[in-house]
This record gives C-alpha cells, structure tokens and sequence, in this order.
C-alpha cells in the first residue's frame, strides 16, 4: 500500500525528532500502526504486533549489554533485577513519551475514541515498536547509541532509586525468601477480550493460598499485577 503525502509528512516529522530517515517508511509506518486499526480497514494493512515482539527481546539484549558493560562488579543477581526494572512497561511507556510515539499511531475508531494514545501498555508497545523499527532499518549498532544515547539520565534515576518502577515479583519473592522459603506460583485464572486486544487475569499463590490475582494486556504484566497487590497487601497487614 502507497502511503499518503500526509502520512508521509507525518513521519518525516517523526524522523526530524530523532535526527534519522528511515530507508524502508513502511516500515516506520508499520510501528505505527495499533492493531486496532487493521481490524477496521479493508485491505491487508499489518499491525505492530510482530514488531513490538521483536522490540521487546532487541532491547532486552541492549539493556543487557549496556548494564554488562558499565558496572563491571555488580553480581548476576543485581544485573538481572535491574535490568527488568528497566525493561518493563512503566519505563518504556515513559520513554514512549519523551518523542510523543503514540501521537503518530493509526487507530481504529473506537480505540480513538477510548483514548487509546494515552494509555500505558500502548505507549509501551509502540515504543518496542518503533525500537525494532530503528533495528531493522537503521541495524543493532545505531539503535544501541540511540538508547545510550537519548535515555541514559533516565535509566540512571532508575538504577538509583529502587522506588521507581519496582519489579514486583522479585520483591514478593524475596519477601518469602526472608520469611519462610516458600516458592511462588503463578497461574492463569483467566482471558477476556478479543483476540487483538485480549485482558488475562493471573493470580499468584504461596503454596495452596491465593495472594491475589492481577490483570494485564499479557500474561507476564498481569503476573506483575499481582505480585504488586500481594505486595502491597502484606505492607498494609
């Protein structure tokens, strides 16, 4: 499909902002594209589902190396909490906001109108979207100095204060850990919705007793649901 004059002045203006033109602009155009959108167009247009899967495991690999190789004696164990504090949804959604991703999204309707561009887990996926965009277009190295490069302050303020954008489940954990050594265990309890846009419910256990349960767009944030409000549960008890 030929994009429009339009769509195209929209994602040079995009490109302008981050100081790259993509060679490929369907591809570009494809980051943006919710999946809301081709669910209500006629012709075969692709969302940006398959590449906010690959954005997800491409900047896993990017915060990986960069922690690896700039705190040289920090053990395994610190690496992997920090990193997952850093690669989630709270803090790619707040990257989301830094170029205003989810301005250039195609919506559909009624995802429009619901304020699809304002909600967390949409700036999050468009973020691993256009990441893996950058990847493919522009190749690992650029997308690496354009992280590096755009989001060291944040990722530091993240580093540094254990406050911000907790991983939930390690600290659950660790809370049992110091208690009574008992290992938690996440089940499906449920999963509305269609299949674009589906809603799964998990509940996190401690050996036959339910903690609680927590809701998200997938199942690993909705395991992150519910270890917050086990978490928050045992703080207020």
């Amino acid at each position: 499909m030929t994009l429009s004059s339009q769509r195209l002045l929209q994602l040079k203006e995009f490109e302008d902002k981050i100081g790259y033109i993509f060679n490929d602009k369907k591809l570009i155009d494809v980051a943006f594209t919710h999946s809301s959108y081709t669910n209500e167009v006629k012709n075969e247009v692709m969302s940006n589902e398959r590449l906010e899967f690959l954005g997800d495991s491409v900047l896993d690999m990017v915060v990986s190396e960069i922690l690896f190789k700039n705190y040289h004696k920090k053990p395994e164990g610190w690496l992997t909490k920090t990193r997952s504090r850093l690669v989630c949804t709270d803090s790619f959604a707040k990257a989301s906001e830094k170029y205003d991703l989810t301005s250039y999204l195609n919506f559909g309707h009624g995802e429009k109108k619901q304020g699809g561009e304002f909600k967390k887990h949409v700036k999050a996926d468009t973020f691993e979207a256009v990441c893996a965009a950058i990847y493919l277009d522009a190749g690992y190295e650029f997308l690496f100095d354009f992280i590096t490069n755009n989001y060291r302050e944040d990722a530091l303020k993240i580093i540094e204060n254990d406050a911000i954008f907790n991983d939930y489940k390690t600290r659950l954990q660790e809370y049992y850990n110091a208690h009574d050594k008992k290992i938690l265990k996440y089940t499906l309890v449920d999963q509305t919705g269609p299949e674009h846009d589906k809603v799964f419910t998990m509940s996190v256990k401690v050996g036959n007793k339910t903690l609680a349960t927590g809701t998200g767009k997938n199942k690993k944030k909705a395991e992150q649901d519910a270890a917050k409000n086990a978490y928050e549960r045992l703080k207020n008890d």
